[in-house]
């Protein structure tokens, strides 16, 4: 089955995405503090794809020696998977991009991995201020392909029927 893969700095909101998608508040764990996922978790939606829970980058309670393993676990799951299909690029809309957004990018680039930019914790921010911090995040991470981005927010449910629709068109894209 086709893979979409979830991928962004710890503590951004993937595993809370996971549950705001699929309507049930404990599917993936989440935590305050960053760095609760520390696989590669796969979580099979209506037989039909998987979404891929990736572990977080950058600042966590982490040692470095762990954080290095982490790294490499995503490196190695882009570079190797062969039903990785899209990835959801999660970033704070409230922050510039990280360094470690700014590498992903470039990761995702090399890979010629397709990708949709997902402007995570949106109730935090106005309507007005929501689309020009979401505008400029591709731009901001260096992004040299078309990459789409959409607002969510896992608390006001801002941005759910967005995703499933991109996710719908992401899937029917797919040659059986």
């Amino acid at each position: 089955m086709p893979e979409i893969a979830l991928v962004g700095r710890s503590n951004v909101g993937k595993s809370s995405l996971i549950n705001a998608l699929c309507r049930q508040s404990k599917l993936a764990r989440v935590s305050a503090s960053p760095g609760k996922t520390r696989q590669v978790n796969f979580f099979e939606i209506n037989e039909a794809f998987y979404l891929v829970d990736l572990p977080g980058y950058g600042y966590a309670k982490v040692s470095q020696q762990e954080q290095a393993r982490w790294a490499s676990m995503i490196e190695g799951y882009l570079a190797q998977s062969k039903s990785l299909k899209h990835l959801l690029f999660l970033m704070d809309i409230r922050h510039d991009p990280s360094q470690g957004d700014i590498q992903m990018a470039y990761w995702l680039q090399h890979y010629q991995i397709p990708c949709t930019i997902v402007a995570t914790k949106a109730d935090k921010l106005t309507r007005s201020q929501r689309k020009l911090k979401a505008d400029k995040l591709s731009d901001a991470v260096g992004m040299t392909f078309r990459t789409p981005t959409l607002v969510f927010s896992a608390q006001e449910k801002l941005g759910i029927r967005e995703l499933e629709q991109r996710i719908g068109e992401i899937l029917s894209q797919q040659t059986p």
